[in-house]
């Protein structure tokens, strides 16, 4: 069967993989991601296009040096029109929940697979999560049950574990959320013969 490898250093997005009985690889390069989503957003570019274009310069760097489909993913929040990186430290995870109280955001996420260090299939996905009227109280103690882990997320939570808790409404698929849409991976990779039909 076809080699399958994960150019991404994401510990949620191993996880979902391994537990879909996945054989695969993980192989990580570094990728300017800073300066890739400088340059698109002064061009002017969609958030959808940069998302895009992060997962595929992930997957097309590993792809590159090794045989196989290599899949890579990325995932830009949006919310008020303004886009996020993940929090730098436990201040600002804070900060960020706190500005997400009562509003409604977006998850854009893209998933590329690169073959011979070109694109061979790419899937958009985009989720809107709306953040409940949480009490300081629940906040605080969120916090420190959730610790670093805060810093890991964009929108600082855990959709899959006590961030749950942090949603009154959610519209879209919940391993897109995580950050990998996995379902039209496996069908695309069923497609290829990586993984049995």
């Amino acid at each position: 069967m076809t080699r399958i490898v994960l150019a991404s250093g994401s510990e949620i997005r191993r996880q979902i993989m391994d537990s879909a009985g996945l054989d695969f690889d993980v192989v990580v390069k570094p990728v300017d991601e800073a300066a890739i989503k400088s340059a698109m957003l002064t061009e002017g570019a969609k958030i959808r296009d940069i998302a895009d274009a992060l997962a595929e310069s992930k997957a097309r760097k590993v792809s590159m040096v090794e045989p196989g489909l290599v899949i890579g993913a990325d995932q830009i929040m949006e919310m008020d029109g303004r886009l996020f990186d993940k929090p730098a430290d436990m201040d600002a995870a804070r900060e960020r929940l706190i500005e997400m109280r009562g509003k409604t955001h977006h998850l854009i996420g893209a998933v590329v697979i690169c073959e011979n260090g070109q694109p061979v299939w790419r899937h958009m996905s985009k989720t809107t999560l709306t953040v409940r009227e949480f009490s300081e109280a629940f906040l605080d103690k969120y916090i420190e049950a959730e610790g670093e882990a805060l810093t890991k997320s964009v929108g600082a939570y855990r959709f899959e574990g006590r961030g749950a808790q942090l949603f009154s409404n959610v519209d879209g698929d919940f391993f897109s959320i995580l950050g990998l849409s996995l379902i039209p991976v496996l069908d695309y990779l069923r497609e290829r013969g990586a993984i049995s039909a």
